[in-house]
């Protein structure tokens, strides 16, 4: 799709249609209140602090040039929603993780977490520096869109399920939540997947609408509070080792800022990166000892699930090779990773493990 006809037919709304009038490189001028909307119920831990911390320092770096405005998700558009209110004008940006959004491209999975992909580093070491950024932005153009890594959460849990996971078979008509390409791989292996926003999981999985769920990890699986349904949780997971949260702004609002405001709404997701990974980080410990101390059972999967997963995995990824821009950022993202991990391995990996293994 041409964006310039793309955006042509957008019914552009709000300070978006303020954006319209304005030939570049005009600026508009004065004060301006932009409406962010977000994947996220009010108040979910993490993730949601992740958008208010990008809302309120746009708004404090800017001294209040810009003033956003934020939505939680249901407050102005349901939490899937979002992407498609942002590239028409009905609000300014979003903030979400983009694999929610795989069925506008599927590209968009490798700016959350690709299965068995990179790690919150890596990931941050391919999209700063090897050209990851670039490649988010020319996935955002065909949308209208400028994209900005805006957190991470750091390596998310295997997940929460009322049986133990002894093989792969046990997958089998298991009816699980997990979004994006994690959610195919586990399609392969006969699970019945479901996507649903972060609101909705405990419900569902109280219900028995699901038998087992992904969230995030012991932090924001506490504040959930799914060790209320069920006491089985896996710790490792292979769907998202470091996934990162994005910011998309529509991007003839995006052009209507100023220079400073626009280096402004760069810096802020780029220390947003650092600041939500430290606040799960930091968190993640202390949950999992408090929900162990509750009878919470830990369990890792054992290696011939793991095999299994890694096998759907390269189905999933090869049913996508066919197209240019995803292949093109697949192959970007994974030279970058084996690079890093080459260098970290040695380096990291081994100081870690003896570290660990003199101080026990």
């Amino acid at each position: 799709m041409d964006r310039r006809s793309f955006l042509r037919r957008s019914a552009l709304g709000g300070s978006a249609a303020a954006a319209t009038a304005l030939a570049a490189p005009a600026y508009a001028q004065g004060k301006r209140t932009l409406t962010l909307v977000t994947t996220w119920g009010r108040g979910l831990a993490g993730v949601h602090d992740a958008a208010q911390y990008c809302a309120d320092q746009i708004t404090a770096v800017t001294d209040g040039q810009l003033t956003v405005d934020l939505k939680a998700a249901g407050e102005l558009v349901g939490a899937f929603e979002v992407f498609d209110a942002v590239t028409s004008g009905q609000a300014d940006m979003y903030h979400g993780v983009d694999y929610y959004f795989v069925g506008q491209h599927p590209g968009y999975q490798f700016f959350a977490s690709l299965p068995f992909g990179m790690t919150a580093q890596e990931l941050h070491n391919w999209y700063y520096h090897s050209g990851g950024h670039e490649l988010h932005n020319e996935l955002g153009q065909i949308f209208g869109l400028k994209s900005f890594l805006a957190g991470n959460t750091g390596p998310q849990s295997g997940g929460w399920f009322r049986r133990e996971i002894k093989s792969p078979e046990d997958f089998k008509g298991l009816k699980f939540r997990m979004p994006g390409q994690g959610g195919e791989i586990l399609g392969k292996l006969g699970a019945s997947v479901q996507n649903l926003p972060g609101s909705e999981v405990y419900q569902a999985l109280s219900s028995g609408a699901i038998d087992g769920t992904e969230w995030i990890g012991p932090w924001a699986d506490e504040k959930a509070g799914f060790q209320e349904i069920t006491k089985i949780y896996y710790t490792a997971g292979f769907h998202e080792p470091g996934p990162g949260l994005s910011l998309a702004m529509n991007l003839e609002v995006f052009d209507s800022l100023t220079p400073s405001q626009q280096a402004a709404v760069q810096q802020v997701t780029a220390s947003a990166n650092q600041w939500a990974l430290s606040l799960f980080m930091k968190n993640n410990a202390s949950a999992l000892r408090r929900l162990q101390a509750g009878g919470v059972q830990v369990r890792e999967f054992s290696d011939d699930v793991w095999d299994a997963f890694g096998a759907a995995a390269q189905e999933v990824f090869a049913q996508y090779m066919g197209d240019e821009l995803y292949k093109k950022i697949y192959d970007s993202y994974v030279a970058s990773m084996r690079d890093s991990a080459a260098w970290i391995e040695i380096s990291e990996g081994v100081f870690t493990r003896q570290r660990n293994r003199v101080l026990g």
